[in-house]
């Protein structure tokens, strides 16, 4: 089943959360659907039946998920670089790597600037090895996103997630 999509009080994008947690929140009036599927969930007693939400709102605002910046881990760095090899070009890779621009061996950081995602040959191809010397070049120079880009990359890495938020807000800027 697919991921719901969470917002915030404000109706800012905060993240995906399962099907599951998003009943829960309902549930427990920390939430509230704004959109919901066709498919129904029915206890056994048919005592409670909900409709498996598409879209839910917090009821109370949370703190943004970025204060300043996105952090840096292995996992936004795909996000960022949407699944897609930044030597070769090939797009949604199912185990993306973590490459290193400056090998950590000569003093090569984990951070934005010199992480990229990459596809195992051409993590294995530059080896140890600056672009350079591999003979080997990256696609576009990797940058720290701003938290603006980070979460439209991560609404479009999510399937379905785009049309549904496209469908859900039609509404809001229709005269």
């Amino acid at each position: 089943m697919k991921s719901v999509i969470v917002l915030n009080a404000d109706y800012q994008f905060l993240n995906f959360c399962s099907w599951k947690r998003a009943l829960i929140l309902v549930e427990s009036g920390r939430a509230e659907i704004l959109k919901a599927s066709k498919k129904i969930i029915k206890n056994f007693e048919n005592t409670f039946t909900f409709a498996i939400p598409y879209v839910i709102k917090l009821v109370k605002m949370v703190r943004s998920v970025f204060k300043k910046k996105v952090p840096w881990s292995k996992k936004n760095v795909f996000i960022r670089d949407n699944n897609t090899c930044q030597y070769c070009g090939k797009k949604n890779i199912k185990n993306p790597e973590l490459e290193h621009i400056i090998p950590k061996s000569k003093g090569g950081k984990n951070s934005f600037e010199n992480c990229v995602c990459s596809c195992s040959e051409c993590n294995r191809k530059k080896g140890n090895r600056t672009p350079s010397e591999a003979g080997m070049f990256l696609k576009k120079q990797p940058v720290q996103p701003t938290i603006n880009e980070f979460l439209m990359n991560k609404i479009k890495n999510k399937e379905g997630a785009q049309e549904i938020l496209e469908e859900f807000f039609k509404g809001f800027f229709d005269g």
